[in-house]
């Protein structure tokens, strides 16, 4: 697979190349919403990227990124960037020194157990900063949910709850069983990719901060699933991968809907949301794909 390649399916552009090299050249004001998930430095063994880089230059290369991205987005657009929870501080401090300007810390609260620690409390969650390029944001849809009752609450809500900045209604895809069929696994059953983002989180992500039609990147594309759920919901797309085998999975995803893939499966949750008609347009069948219950990935 040579390098750099790029191809668009429909409203979904798939870059095949460095980050950085493919950020610059994309066009200035075009997008508008950013889902940044790099690598954490962690020292995963990745076949197209250094994930054990010396700290300097780890930071050093995401403020690039950022940079660029600030550079390529609309006035108001958002940028949720996703790390571990002990490099906040760095997070905070290179999206303020690449021009963005904070909104919110998410806590995304994992629903398996806690990372334990001998001389810290365990660890059972992941940050998401959300960022504007601006005070305000172009777009945001304030979400309603219909959560689940706490025990100690009697009542139910007839119109759900407005959503915070804890996120603790989302499962994680982990390595065991409740990963599940939305996994892409290869041929013998392995994960493909070992830390692959729920629909779910992203289907928040983007119904909160854009509005169909409109563009939405991920620079570190993975398995493709922040292009999976913009394009259902009618955005645009922009995902950018560095692995060969990775952009040739995604490109086979966005030509053909897994049913662990279609998400209409939790439209009802946020069935509360006032005009969620508008923000997630909705129709069966699904006319921006070939629809294939059968399809295996590998």
């Amino acid at each position: 697979m040579k390098n750099n390649e790029s191809i668009k399916i429909r409203d979904n552009q798939v870059i095949n190349g460095d980050c950085i090299e493919a950020l610059r050249s994309v066009d200035s004001d075009t997008v508008d919403l950013t889902f940044f998930d790099p690598p954490f430095n962690q020292g995963k063994d990745y076949l197209h990227f250094d994930d054990e880089q010396p700290t300097e230059e780890y930071w050093k290369w995401i403020d690039e990124v950022l940079d660029l991205i600030n550079k390529k987005s609309s006035q108001g657009a958002a940028i949720y960037f996703m790390q571990r929870e002990k490099n906040t501080e760095e997070v905070l401090h290179a999206l303020r020194k690449t021009g963005w300007t904070f909104q919110n810390l998410i806590i995304w609260r994992k629903m398996t157990s806690a990372v334990p620690s001998e001389i810290r409390y365990g660890k059972q969650y992941q940050i998401i900063v959300y960022a504007t390029k601006g005070d305000k944001p172009r777009i945001f849809n304030k979400l309603r949910a219909n959560v689940p009752l706490p025990k100690n609450y009697k009542t139910e809500r007839r119109n759900g709850v407005l959503l915070t900045d804890v996120w603790d209604d989302i499962r994680e895809l982990t390595s065991g069983y409740f990963a599940g069929d939305e996994a892409i696994r290869d041929k013998n059953g392995n994960r493909m990719h070992t830390q692959q983002a729920p629909l779910a989180l992203l289907l928040r992500v983007i119904l909160s901060s854009s509005l169909p039609g409109d563009t939405v990147l991920d620079p570190t594309a993975g398995t493709g699933v922040t292009a999976m759920v913009a394009s259902q919901l009618k955005r645009k797309s922009i995902s950018i991968e560095i692995d060969p085998n990775y952009f040739e999975l995604i490109k086979n995803r966005l030509s053909s809907l897994r049913k662990a893939d279609d998400i209409v499966k939790l439209r009802a949750y946020y069935s509360p949301t006032e005009k969620l008609d508008e923000i997630w347009p909705y129709a069966r069948p699904l006319d921006n794909f070939l629809f294939d219950k059968q399809q295996v990935i590998t």
